[in-house]
């Protein structure tokens, strides 16, 4: 978490290539980088919040901070895999010493033409070869017959599924229900991991009304109830939401500035460069690091990601909620990833079917459906409206120059329909 201060009256820092703080607005926009791009810039540009050790059952939906590793062999013993007799080498018929269940031992030793009676899990005795499972048994007078099983069926070997010191998960892995119980089942209680980076969100917009229908020249704030949401699907741990008017200036600095429990703010709206739009202005007086200044995407080109002083991030979002989604999981998604010392995570492709155009020169995003072994554009994708991406099961990223049926990366939607 960053302490970093963010205030209107800040020091002003050089601006990008010399140009004073009173020509931002009339500055020429910086190239943008391809949507590719932007999401690996994004990535790269975070360092891992710091590990910590919790119990098992407070690691659940976080990241292995280190290699997950055997301790001891697994199995620690030969287990019997299946419920029967443990059998020594030889015909039959063999004599029943015994029996041997799970979570108990056996401690004679097998000699030829010797059997002890087991189940599935128990240890396998000291002469046993093979497990002679009991559905293949005939049993009688204290003796069992049967086919003569192959040395080593139906036996579960020390070490057999992971040799002592061995890496059963790597760091970066999300820690799932499988991987909770693997490590379990190799006895550790607790487990190194990074926690949920802390995502604070700031709604800025003079127009946006929080609850019920909007009235005449207002619209109802959308990404209010989105964003958080969003964030925590991502990976992260919803923080502060503030919503700030866009008068007077210097509402947004301050609110920056209030966020310093956060390791990444996202701000919907001011990233463009209108007269209302201030975070550009906020971040340069901050000494803010650009990373991302406008994605040659379509919708929501004008997002940005920059860093702060002092450790935070800052991601700008536009506006219009759909061209903000589409947003978030460009950058905001990726940085969530590399804060939690994740792998960036690769996109299916898959062909992409719909009346849509490309946009030259620019990836154009849309929600899909599934059909089939491909996908189709779903209704309702303009930048202000959210129908296509509530009913989604992905975003594909549609190259320039794609054409119908055309194969295209997809980003999964968490919650899909």
């Amino acid at each position: 978490m960053s302490s970093a201060t963010v205030t209107a009256s800040a020091p002003t820092a050089p601006a990008p290539h010399g140009a004073p703080p009173a020509a931002l607005l009339s500055a020429p926009p910086s190239p943008a980088v391809s949507w590719a791009r932007a999401r690996v810039l994004a990535h790269g540009a975070a360092r891992p919040v710091p590990a910590l050790t919790v119990p098992l059952r407070a690691a659940a939906g976080l990241t292995l901070a280190e290699d997950l590793r055997a301790p001891q062999p697994l199995p620690s013993f030969d287990t019997a895999a299946m419920d029967g007799y443990a059998v020594a080498a030889g015909q039959g018929p063999w004599r029943v010493r015994g029996a041997v269940r799970a979570g108990a031992v056996w401690n004679g030793v097998l000699g030829a033409g010797e059997c002890v009676e087991i189940s599935t899990g128990a240890p396998v005795p000291a002469g046993a070869c093979a497990v002679l499972p009991l559905e293949s048994a005939e049993a009688g007078g204290g003796r069992v017959s049967g086919p003569v099983p192959p040395p080593g069926r139906h036996i579960r070997r020390t070490g057999e599924d992971a040799p002592a010191g061995s890496r059963l998960a790597p760091a970066g892995a999300r820690t799932g229900p499988a991987l909770l119980g693997l490590a379990a089942s190799c006895g550790h209680d607790t487990l190194a991991v990074r926690p949920r980076p802390r995502i604070g969100v700031l709604v800025t917009g003079d127009e946006l009304d929080q609850a019920g229908p909007p009235g005449p020249g207002r619209v109802r704030d959308a990404l209010g109830p989105l964003l958080p949401p969003l964030a925590a699907a991502l990976g992260g741990q919803s923080g502060p939401l503030l919503h700030i008017a866009d008068r007077p200036h210097g509402r947004l600095a301050g609110a920056l500035h209030t966020m310093r429990e956060v390791d990444a703010v996202v701000v919907t709206g001011s990233t463009s460069v209108g007269v209302t739009d201030q975070l550009r202005r906020a971040l340069h007086d901050a000494g803010a690091r650009m990373v991302v200044d406008t994605v040659a995407c379509r919708p929501g080109h004008p997002m940005l990601l920059a860093g702060l002083p002092g450790g935070r991030w800052v991601v700008g979002l536009p506006g219009n909620p759909y061209a903000a989604l589409v947003a978030a999981h460009t950058l905001l998604g990726p940085l969530i990833a590399g804060l939690s010392g994740r792998a960036l995570d690769p996109l299916p492709q898959v062909p992409v079917r719909g009346r849509v155009r490309s946009a030259p020169g620019r990836t154009r995003l849309v929600p899909v459906v599934w059909e089939g072994a491909g996908a189709r554009a779903a209704d309702g994708h303009g930048a202000a409206f959210l129908r296509g991406a509530a009913v989604g099961d992905a975003l594909a990223a549609l190259p320039p120059g794609w054409a119908e049926g055309d194969p295209a990366p997809l980003v999964l939607l968490p919650g899909a329909p």
